[in-house]
């Protein structure tokens, strides 16, 4: 499955991706928790950040993004189509033609042996290399050239993914058909160049088992499963980190960093089963040792996952904690990671500990300039100005709409946020005139009756509302009532659940 195809139902700091010359460069983003150590090592890929972009496209796509909102979200001054070439061609071959791109691919993952004089000579003395570039069918992949600088380590990012199945999917999906689309010939030049690649690194693989120590097996088998994970499929990418799993000899941290780089492969792809299952495994091998700055990243992967399940209070709980201790930008940028932290805090933290954490916490106010609507939505709550809090609910609707991980759970967010809203304005009260309650929100009676009897039918408001003398009058059932009532409702369950039984009994 494709990345978030079907999201009706995570980031290394990234520079912008290759595009087109007429395509604008992506704004930076505002950086403010510096990566730890085990961070800066995680693999670039998958890149978190172009899943993101993928859903928006796929949201525009379906009709349920307008392309007004995702230029706005997208900022930088680029428009829906510039992000869809942006993402084409950072999935392809970055705006290269396919021989220079196989050409720069093959030095920076298997030409590192010789160096750059060495990949000379190889190319003289083979001919060169046989690859058409644009259209052509790619031949055999080319020795790596001269004038193409090996990359050892380092951050990688910014490379193209060449990618040709997630190519071949994105271009079904979003019914690409630009004149620079990368054609089928081009896709199975790709597809050839990749096996040609692996077949090094699996080379170097038995060369380190042969010649070295378990480190540089480790370290070889690594750069294979993360090659596959940005250039191959998601099975591929998961047998890969699976076989780097069956090391005998495999310490607690790399053990912990192969299933979370696993978890990353499931959640681009969209396989959210299967990201909640790699991190189950996770806290298990954790749970037998592992440093705090793992255990630390582990706790975002985490709330991510309470956040599919749309468990907003255990996200809760690890999102806020980890606002001062943010170190996993692999799987997201600062300002997205605190955009998940405030959406759950408005639902599930106490003014007090909202007012601490949230509205006057330093490292949220350092990212308040890219993330006005939330900070807007958190800050009209606490001043109780309801008529622009729910100016800004509308204003939020797009953003969750554009963000992959709330998405499948707009509509129970908005409903929520609009449900404490309203309980937080009536718990002032004993009774308020509809027309009066109304007004503090800047909506029509009509529309405050209809939602009021909505959210008071299905238990959420406790209070009544007098049509006649158009009052909404609350009703706090204190607490021994209530535990008495809930006692009652579990007392004549269990008579039923004896009554069924004792019948049973008698046949």
């Amino acid at each position: 499955m494709a990345p978030t195809m079907d999201i009706d139902e995570n980031k290394a700091p990234t520079p912008p991706p290759p595009t087109p010359p007429a395509t604008t460069a992506k704004p930076k983003k505002t950086k403010v928790a510096a990566p730890s150590a085990s961070s800066e090592s995680a693999s670039a890929h998958p890149d978190m950040s172009l899943a993101q972009d993928i859903h928006r496209l796929v949201m525009v796509h379906e009709g349920k993004l307008s392309s007004g909102d995702a230029t706005s979200i997208i900022g930088g001054g680029r428009s829906v189509e510039d992000l869809l070439d942006g993402v084409m061609s950072r999935v392809g071959t970055g705006g290269k033609c396919v021989a220079d791109a196989i050409r720069a691919n093959w030095a920076r993952h298997a030409g590192g042996g010789g160096g750059p004089e060495k990949a000379e000579e190889e190319e003289e003395e083979e001919g060169g290399p046989s690859s058409s570039g644009g259209g052509g069918d790619g031949g055999a992949t080319p020795a790596p050239a001269a004038a193409v600088e090996i990359v050892v380590g380092g951050d990688d990012d910014g490379e193209p993914l060449l990618n040709p199945s997630l190519y071949r999917h994105l271009r079904s999906a979003l019914s690409y058909a630009s004149p620079s689309a990368l054609s089928e010939s081009d896709l199975d030049a790709l597809l050839s160049h990749h096996e040609s690649v692996l077949v090094s690194l699996n080379s170097a693989v038995t060369r380190a088992s042969d010649e070295a120590g378990d480190m540089e097996v480790l370290s070889a088998m690594m750069d294979v499963a993360r090659y596959k994970a940005r250039c191959c499929a998601k099975d591929d990418a998961m047998d890969a980190y699976r076989a780097v799993l069956a090391l005998p000899k495999l310490s607690a941290g790399k053990r912990l960093d192969a299933h979370l780089e696993m978890a990353r492969v499931c959640s681009f792809w969209g396989d959210f089963r299967g990201y909640g299952d790699a991190l189950a495994v996770a806290a298990r091998a954790i749970a037998k040792g592992g440093d705090w700055d793992r255990r630390n990243r582990l706790r975002v992967y985490q709330a991510l996952a309470f956040l599919l399940v749309r468990d907003a209070e255990g996200a809760s709980k690890l999102l806020v904690e980890g606002i001062a201790t943010f170190s996993c930008a692999e799987l997201c940028d600062y300002p997205e990671f605190v955009t998940y932290a405030i959406v759950t805090g408005l639902l599930c933290l106490k003014r007090t500990e909202l007012k601490k954490s949230i509205i006057d916490g330093s490292e949220v106010l350092q990212v308040a300039k890219d993330i006005p609507v939330l900070i807007r939505l958190a800050n009209t709550l606490y001043d109780c100005d309801y008529k622009a809090y729910l100016n800004a609910l509308v204003d939020l609707q797009p953003h969750l709409v554009a963000n992959r991980y709330l998405q499948p759970h707009a509509g129970y967010l908005l409903r929520e946020l609009h449900v404490l809203a309203y309980k937080q304005f009536l718990d002032s009260y004993q009774s308020v005139t509809l027309e009066s309650m109304a007004s503090s929100f800047g909506v029509g009676t009509e529309f405050l009756d209809v939602q009021l009897s909505r959210f008071i039918a299905a238990g959420r408001l406790t209070a009544k509302i007098d049509k006649y003398g158009g009052v909404v009058e609350t009703n706090r059932p204190d607490w021994k009532n209530a535990r008495y009532q809930e006692m009652i409702q579990k007392g004549d369950l269990l008579l039923n659940r004896i009554q069924k039984l004792g019948r049973v009994v008698d046949l």
